[in-house]
């Protein structure tokens, strides 16, 4: 037999318990409005060349655009950078160690441009593309990457492959 002790014991449990479970429920049901989110890159541009040390500054602009009704944050956007086929490096964008108040938003039924400065550094394997890019010649970029959104309860890692130019 049980005493009223250990039922109001097990009767917390058990609404703890379900409580948890809808919490875990309710903050998945927004994950299809995160999907929604879809990321494009407006610009490359050169920003700075140290012709001493062969390197050069890229300004890479990214524009998210939310169609959802919720406003989300960004928290990382992981990249690598091609021209001509050729990877130029690997770029990121990480807002982690803002707090979530501070991020960038993207408002509901909006768009959000986010800059990141990525450094290309010369070398013999991108010769022809790192003349062209510091010379201020017409270059196709391919993107590639992930974008970590968030909204108040739940997040998701979203991969993208883009071209500009």
């Amino acid at each position: 037999m049980l005493s009223k002790g250990r039922i109001v014991i097990l009767a917390c449990f058990a609404g703890l318990g379900a409580m948890m479970l809808f919490f875990y429920l309710y903050a998945n049901s927004f994950q299809s409005d995160l999907e929604k989110v879809t990321i494009q890159v407006d610009s490359v541009n050169v920003l700075d060349e140290n012709k001493l040390n062969k390197r050069a500054q890229l300004d890479v602009r990214f524009n998210l655009q939310n169609p959802s009704s919720l406003t989300l944050t960004v928290s990382d956007i992981n990249y690598e950078l091609f021209t001509n086929g050729k990877s130029l490096g690997d770029g990121h964008l990480s807002t982690e160690d803002v707090p979530e108040a501070g991020r960038p938003i993207l408002f509901a039924n909006n768009n959000a441009t986010l800059p990141d400065t990525f450094d290309l550094v010369y070398s013999d394997n991108i010769a022809n593309e790192y003349s062209a890019i510091t010379n201020h010649q017409p270059v196709k970029y391919e993107i590639k990457g992930q974008v970590t959104i968030q909204s108040f309860l739940t997040e998701i890692t979203k991969d993208f492959d883009v071209s500009v130019g």
